[in-house]
């Protein structure tokens, strides 16, 4: 796809999409996983070739990328700051315009929102955001699949986020927007999200609580994240003061809808951001959840490169 093609899309935020077109994503995903659990060969994207750029140590994002990307037939050039010119003797906008000649898409996992925008301004091929500090519409999109996948349509249910204000809480903000369900925000002081910064159309599909427990009440599903980021490791003395009250364990679990799921992006510290009992024992879906990341970045990829299927 060249500069200028009104069909090529990026994926840089979770508001990057309408609803009907996570409809779809959801329903390509359900089909593609079902293909891959019968062990049946599916792959449209042959002679493609995939650029993952990290900035950020990964692992669930790595394999998943990867592995999906091979099953579908593809191919993956992994970039690392230590073997790449990102940001650093090259311009980002360089760097994209060489790249993206080279390859027929693009995933980067980065720090700043700002350098993956300027990134995908100059690139001739879609570019997904794979994390930036803001951003992490891959995850989301893998949590609400895993949720449908459990309890059905997200529509009108409730989420409760414990913990920071963080790029998982700005992207479950967007997304809350555009499905058309609650978010239930609790943090500590200092560390509240930012509603500005994920720009939603209807302010009122979120809720603010300074009680983690209050904003566990009645909700469907459960979510948090480590209390210190990559990128913010300087501050994990404060935070470990600061979020003591925000861990999420059986009483809060006990606040929420009977069948309420808990999920966690991970990587997880048991006995910090969540009891050991609430990640391990019956309502959690992390594995299942970690597994579709897997899922919908195949069915993502198809659908940036190849379009409606059908």
């Amino acid at each position: 796809m060249k500069p200028g093609n009104s069909l090529m899309k990026h994926y840089l935020q979770f508001k990057d999409l309408r609803a009907e077109e996570y409809a779809y994503l959801f329903d390509r995903t359900r089909i593609i996983k079902t293909r891959f659990k019968n062990y049946e060969k599916y792959q449209p994207l042959a002679d493609r070739t995939l650029a993952m750029i990290f900035e950020k140590a990964s692992t669930r994002t790595r394999v998943s990328f990867e592995a999906g990307m091979y099953q579908m037939g593809g191919s993956v050039v992994h970039l690392t700051t230590g073997d790449s010119q990102l940001g650093r003797a090259e311009p980002v906008e360089d760097s994209a315009r060489v790249i993206s000649r080279m390859v027929d898409l693009v995933m980067i996992r980065t720090y700043e929102q700002t350098k993956i925008e300027r990134f995908a301004a100059h690139s001739r091929v879609p570019v997904i955001n794979g994390l930036t500090n803001e951003f992490h519409p891959c995850q989301i999109l893998a949590d609400i699949f895993t949720f449908i996948e459990h309890r059905g349509s997200i529509q009108g249910k409730t989420v409760a986020w414990v913990g920071d204000g963080n790029n998982m809480a700005n992207t479950w903000l967007q997304a809350a927007d555009i499905l058309g369900f609650t978010l239930h925000v609790s943090t500590p002081s200092g560390f509240e999200l930012d509603p500005a910064l994920a720009g939603v159309a209807d302010p009122t599909c979120l809720k603010v609580f300074k009680s983690p427990f209050a904003a566990c009440e009645g909700a469907h599903l459960v979510t948090t994240d480590v209390w210190t980021s990559m990128g913010y490791e300087a501050e994990n003395e404060a935070r470990m003061k600061a979020f003591a009250d925000w861990c999420v364990d059986t009483q809060m679990m006990s606040l929420a809808q009977k069948d309420a799921l808990f999920m966690h992006c991970l990587p997880a510290h048991r006995g910090e951001e969540v009891a050991a009992e609430v990640i391990d024992g019956p309502q959690s879906v992390v594995w299942d959840e970690a597994e579709n990341r897997l899922h919908v970045q195949k069915a993502l990829m198809e659908y940036l490169l190849l379009g409606r299927i059908g």
